[in-house]
């Protein structure tokens, strides 16, 4: 194994840098980065939905809060030991910038901040969603370097040439200095992004909406969660012998596989409507009218 150990993916030496007193850690830069990519897509995406760009802004300031929140929330019910089990220090769960975002948590409760936002600004979620659903499977892939600046995460070990180094200070119990691991944070990170092209290819070639880009993106991520997933090693709660977010993954694809198909068979077709009320024709008529006078 030595050998191969050039050919190795480092570990960053580091993931937190001061400014002086205050911390500046690779983690949140991640997740900070991955939340404006999502939005620039977005932008570009909604315009040419015939949605004003400006809008996604304003439904980000409701989505995101609510993201974060509940993907820590999950995070913490999911894997309660580090908090709530022996030894464990519930004011932790506060520490969001040590790691620990759960995906589902974060997709349902960004969900409930986005369709805050889309009520606020007068437009409809499924087409909304639609126009984000790439943007943030780029979000997840680059919040996936995070994990790589925390040495966390990582599948078992690997003669892999790609491989991936881990520091003794973050070696998991049982193994020697030198082992390599499966890189599934770049895994991850390359199957979002090659899933991020396949949603917009497939939204361009077969024109999706109602909320059918977003129910693809779900199918897209669970199934290479659920193989990546199984790389993985650290520790996680187990329901019949695999890992509980092996157990969501699958729930989640069959639900989105279901959505997927029902959604078009009644809404064959993109949508042309992006507002929640949209002018009547007497509206319509009326406006004329004031125009010509």
């Amino acid at each position: 194994m030595s050998a191969l150990l050039p050919l190795a993916i480092p570990s960053p030496p580091q993931g937190v840098w001061h400014l002086g007193p205050f911390p500046v850690r690779a983690y949140a830069i991640a997740i900070l980065l991955g939340i404006v990519a999502a939005l620039l897509i977005t932008r570009r995406r909604w315009a040419d939905r015939g949605g004003d760009p400006d809008t996604v802004l304003e439904i980000s300031f409701w989505a995101v809060p609510f993201g974060i929140v509940g993907g820590r929330i999950y995070h913490v019910i999911s894997s309660p030991q580090a908090y709530f089990g022996e030894g464990g220090d519930p004011v932790r769960a506060l520490f969001i910038w040590e790691g620990g975002l759960g995906i589902w948590g974060a997709v349902a409760f960004g969900a409930v901040g986005a369709w805050i936002g889309c009520r606020r600004q007068g437009v409809r979620l499924a087409p909304f969603a639609d126009a984000l659903a790439p943007g943030l499977l780029v979000a997840q892939a680059i919040g996936r370097l995070g994990n790589w600046f925390n040495q966390e995460l990582f599948g078992g070990p690997t003669t892999l040439p790609w491989g991936l180094r881990i520091d003794d200070a973050h070696l998991p119990a049982g193994f020697e200095s030198g082992t390599l691991f499966h890189p599934t944070f770049l895994y991850e990170l390359l199957w979002n992004l090659a899933g991020a092209a396949v949603l917009v290819w497939a939204d361009r070639r077969f024109k999706l909406g109602y909320g059918r880009v977003f129910w693809l993106y779900v199918i897209v991520y669970t199934l290479g969660r659920l193989w990546i997933e199984a790389l993985r090693i650290d520790p996680a709660n187990t329901i019949l012998g695999l890992r509980l977010n092996v157990w969501t993954s699958i729930i989640v694809c069959l639900g989105a596989l279901v959505a997927f198909v029902v959604v078009g068979r009644r809404h064959p077709g993109r949508d042309t409507t992006l507002l929640r009320e949209p002018p009547t024709v007497q509206d319509d008529e009326e406006s004329t009218t004031e125009t010509a006078r």
